[in-house]
């Protein structure tokens, strides 16, 4: 029997829940990292910040390509904070909020 629509709203609603903890979990995550790491006293531009976290992310991916600071940078997939996490289970950006 499928569900009705009412119920697939509640779940999708439900989850959408989840998805935003865990990527204020992350972000959070993040963030601590970079301020620890000195990231918070440093004057850089957003998209420069934002491309050096790109290079990190393809480093640890095993990726070559070039970061180009910029949102839909070649992947597809968004770069702020609420981004879809990739495989490791990190956030690709929004670090440069904390």
């Amino acid at each position: 029997m499928k569900k009705p629509s009412s119920k697939i709203r509640e779940e999708i609603a439900r989850l959408q829940e989840q998805l935003k903890a865990a990527e204020t979990r992350e972000a959070e995550r993040i963030g601590r990292v970079a301020l620890r790491a000195g990231l918070g006293e440093i004057e850089i531009d957003e998209g420069e910040l934002q491309a050096a976290f790109e290079q990190v992310a393809h480093r640890f991916r095993g990726g070559t390509g070039a970061a180009t600071g910029k949102k839909n940078a070649g992947d597809g997939r968004p770069s702020s904070a609420s981004a879809t996490k990739d495989e490791t289970g990190a956030a690709p950006s929004g670090a440069s909020e904390a």
